[in-house]
């Protein structure tokens, strides 16, 4: 066991001494500074350096502005239903909807409401996360907008939904009472 460990402190002082340094005076000048007295712009260029070597990142790992945009075949599409047109073209990006629960619940009867709709539309592979934004309001967010009118489908067939909005355009639910705008 002692002539191992010996070996392998030797193997590492070999490996310190042989490894290469780079030569001070073929660094650029804001190399040689502290790294405390280091700018914005030295930072930016040690961060460009360090990924220098790194192999791009595949399209579903990158940011999503930066995904590339899906090819939408528009000989497959009805033009006469700008609804799926519109859902064709935010398939896989990021798309909110917003649910007004009916009646006058209050915010703890509205969060266990669009709680169960979120849990129903989870077991159904439609992933949605729900933030509530007032008493009788939340916000579905879809990372695959396409699955926002499936979402809408079910929603607008519940008994407590009031409506549902998605890209500015209002979708009443089922039992919702029509208002005096649309009598």
């Amino acid at each position: 066991m002692e002539k191992r460990t010996l070996f392998i402190l030797v193997a590492f002082v070999i490996a310190g001494i042989a490894a290469k340094k780079s030569d001070e005076s073929n660094k650029p000048s804001w190399a040689k500074k502290d790294i405390r007295d280091y700018t914005d712009a030295d930072m930016e260029r040690l961060l460009e350096q360090w990924e220098e070597d790194e192999e791009p990142l595949e399209p579903d790992e990158l940011p999503e502005h930066l995904r590339p945009q899906p090819q939408i075949d528009l000989s497959k599409l009805d033009m006469n239903n700008p609804e799926e047109m519109l859902r064709e073209t935010k398939k896989g990006r990021t798309l909110m909807a917003f649910v007004q629960v009916a009646g006058n619940p209050t915010r703890e009867e509205a969060e266990t409401v669009t709680k169960i709709w979120q849990s129903s539309l989870w077991n159904n592979h439609i992933q949605a996360e729900r933030y509530m934004i007032q008493d009788a309001r939340a916000i579905f967010m879809f990372k695959d907008g396409a699955q926002a009118w499936i979402a809408k489908d079910f929603l607008v067939e519940q008994e407590k939904c009031e409506s549902v909005t998605i890209e500015s355009k209002k979708y009443p639910g089922k039992y919702a009472k029509p208002s005096k705008e649309e009598l």
